[in-house]
C-alpha cells in the first residue's frame, strides 16, 4: 500500500543533532541531504491512531514487545524520484528546502528568560512518498483509517509546525 504525506506549514523531525552555536536542533536528513519521515516515526503515528480505533488489533499489525514482531514493513516517506534526482544534480537548492525558526522563554514579568533562546532547523512544505508493505491485507483498513486521522507530524505541533494530511494512494 503506497501513501503520501503532504505538508502544509515547516515541519521538523529531529535528529537528535545540532548545529553547534547556530541550531539547537537539525532535522533527520537522508546522506544526500534530503529531509525524510522515518517508516520508524511513521509505524509510531500508525500504532497511536490505530489504538483509538481498536486496541484489539495492535499485535497483529504493529506486532509487540518480546517475540511478536509486526507483519507489516514501513518505508521512509521521501521526496518522489524526480525530485530527488533534480536536486541531488543541482545540490546548490538543497538548501532552500530548510529554514530555521527562533523562540525563547518569557518570563511571568514578560521579559525574555536569560539563555532560552532556542532555534531549530525546519522544513519547508513538501510532498513526501512511502509504502507499507501489507502481509496481511486485512490490516490495510485499520491503517488506512488511521492515516485520516493523522493531522499534524513531528516537533512544536501544538505551535502549528507539521500540519499534514497522511493519505493513502493507488489501490494495489
Amino acid at each position: 500500500m503506497k501513501y503520501k504525506i503532504t505538508f502544509f506549514d515547516y515541519w521538523h523531525l529531529g535528529s537528535g543533532t545540532s548545529a553547534g552555536a547556530k541550531l539547537d536542533s537539525l532535522v533527520v536528513k537522508e546522506s544526500n541531504g534530503l529531509p525524510y519521515v522515518p517508516g520508524k516515526t511513521v509505524k509510531g503515528l500508525l500504532r497511536d491512531m490505530a489504538e483509538e480505533i481498536d486496541s484489539s488489533k495492535i499485535a497483529t499489525v504493529f506486532g509487540s514487545e518480546g517475540s511478536d514482531m509486526s507483519q507489516n514493513y514501513f518505508s521512509n516517506a521521501i521526496l518522489n524520484t524526480a525530485t530527488e534526482e533534480h536536486l541531488v544534480k543541482n545540490r546548490h537548492l538543497i538548501k532552500h528546502l530548510y529554514s530555521s525558526i527562533s523562540s525563547t522563554k518569557i518570563g511571568e514579568n514578560g521579559i525574555a528568560k536569560d539563555s532560552s533562546l532556542r532555534e531549530i532547523e525546519v522544513v519547508v512544505p513538501l510532498v513526501l512518498y512511502g509504502e507499507i508493505e501489507c502481509k496481511n491485507k486485512d490490516t490495510e483498513e485499520i491503517l488506512v483509517a488511521a492515516m485520516d486521522m493523522i493531522k499534524q507530524i513531528g516537533l512544536n505541533r501544538n505551535r502549528g509546525l507539521g500540519r499534514c494530511q497522511f493519505s493513502r494512494i493507488g489501490n494495489d
